[in-house]
């Protein structure tokens, strides 16, 4: 198997040394056949009745020399020998020895060409050959010499034409099949980036979430140290504790691109809408009066709609800690309404940079950000849309800032007139 592997790959490698044999072994058939006489009175072949004139043998020539070039110039090939075929004809040789040189010609062009073409070439080379043998050849225009060119060229038309077929049959398989795996590793590629893209975001949630935290808990701390030290405590206990949440939702994030086999993989399950009352008492431990309303809505929602209406809460209540200024309110509410979760957040914020103003630039479409601006509201967009929904975030009349967001729990579309208006 091997040394035909080898043997295949050598000949796509040296073509015209292959054809050069091929004509070579053209050329002995040639001679050979035409030492012989075919039909003996004995019945079968005999050796030495007669031999092929000079012309005959310059003309077997011509057209084996003609056969190397078959692959280069098909057309021109099948001309030549066709033409050399048809002067042994008519010069009263006939031995039916050059036509094979026209046979191979034959079969060169149907197997190298479309097939309405091949039958049209092969037409004409079948009826001139055996129309020239039957008309002007030395024999009765009835002999089985004249019938054998008529089969001989019909039988490389069909050959070249089943070669022709198979070989493009054998290029559409492996077109496909590479098209297949092009297609797979596109679909893996894809797959890899929104993967990437869902860890970003909760890597961006998680730390913009307790480290706001922590930079207020440790800036109150730092404020009441020297005079009430009780309450510098408290604070720096919820910076121990917002700290060691932080770690361990950064440690079950980042283990999900833990190889597989890997030791410690996450078993923790991912956040959700039962972990909400904990999300918002961290937030009023901070200083964030919060109000919660959201009843049996978070009952049986699919998972990524847990985990999209936890984060954008989330983010919300964080953007309000670190922008809507002292004395602000948080009201979060979560509404079942037909097949959608309605997540809304609302702050009356009227800091130095309200609710109004913060985080201005992930408000712009155009950018997602601006000088100085955090991708907060669009992370919470794009996780919208991740689970088919929508969100609209902007400031309220009269100060403050809301974010609202519809999740679909159903396959039903949102439609565009449940989006709201910021």
């Amino acid at each position: 198997m091997t040394t035909l592997v080898r043997g295949r790959c050598w000949a796509k490698e040296h073509p015209l040394a292959v054809d050069a044999a091929l004509a070579a072994a053209v050329l002995v058939c040639m001679v050979t056949s035409s030492f012989v006489e075919p039909y003996a009175h004995d019945g079968g072949p005999r050796w030495g009745t007669r031999t092929p004139g000079t012309l005959s043998v310059v003309l077997m020539l011509l057209g084996a020399a003609a056969l190397v070039f078959r692959r280069r110039a098909p057309r021109i090939v099948l001309a030549a020998t066709g033409a050399v075929s048809v002067l042994d004809l008519v010069t009263g040789e006939f031995r039916g020895a050059v036509v094979m040189s026209a046979v191979i010609a034959l079969y060169t062009v149907a197997a190298t060409t479309d097939r309405p073409t091949t039958w049209r070439i092969g037409a004409v080379t079948i009826t001139g050959l055996t129309g020239v043998a039957m008309l002007a050849g030395p024999l009765p225009w009835y002999a089985q010499e004249n019938l054998g060119i008529f089969a001989w060229t019909g039988m490389a038309t069909a050959a070249g034409d089943a070669v022709r077929s198979r070989r493009a049959f054998v290029d559409a398989i492996r077109e496909r099949a590479e098209r297949a795996e092009r297609t797979r590793e596109e679909e893996a590629r894809r797959r890899v980036a929104e993967e990437r893209l869902r860890i970003a975001r909760d890597l961006h949630d998680v730390v913009a979430h307790h480290i706001a935290l922590v930079n207020v808990q440790a800036g109150v701390a730092a404020h009441v140290m020297d005079k009430r030290p009780d309450q510098a405590k408290e604070a720096l206990s919820h910076v121990r504790d917002a700290s060691r949440s932080a770690l361990n939702e950064l440690r079950a994030t980042v283990g999900l691109l833990r190889q597989t086999g890997d030791p410690e993989a996450p078993t923790e399950p991912a956040p959700g809408l039962a972990r909400l009352d904990d999300l918002v008492d961290t937030f009023r431990h901070a200083g964030l009066p919060v109000e919660v309303t959201c009843g049996d809505a978070a009952a049986q929602l699919p998972a990524g709609v847990d985990l999209a209406a936890y984060r954008i809460i989330q983010e919300a209540l964080t953007n309000v800690q670190k922008h809507a200024g002292s004395g602000a309110k948080a009201e979060v509410s979560v509404v079942r309404v037909g097949p959608n979760v309605e997540v809304t957040i609302l702050d009356d914020g009227a800091g130095e940079k309200n609710a109004g103003e913060k985080n201005a630039g992930d408000r712009k479409p155009s950018t997602g950000e601006s000088e100085g601006g955090g991708h907060g509201l669009l992370g919470m967009r794009e996780r919208v849309s991740a689970v088919n929904g929508r969100c609209t975030a902007g400031p309220r009349y009269g100060g403050g800032f809301r974010v609202h967001a519809i999740l679909p729990v159903t396959s039903k579309p949102v439609s565009p007139a449940e989006g709201g208006t910021a």
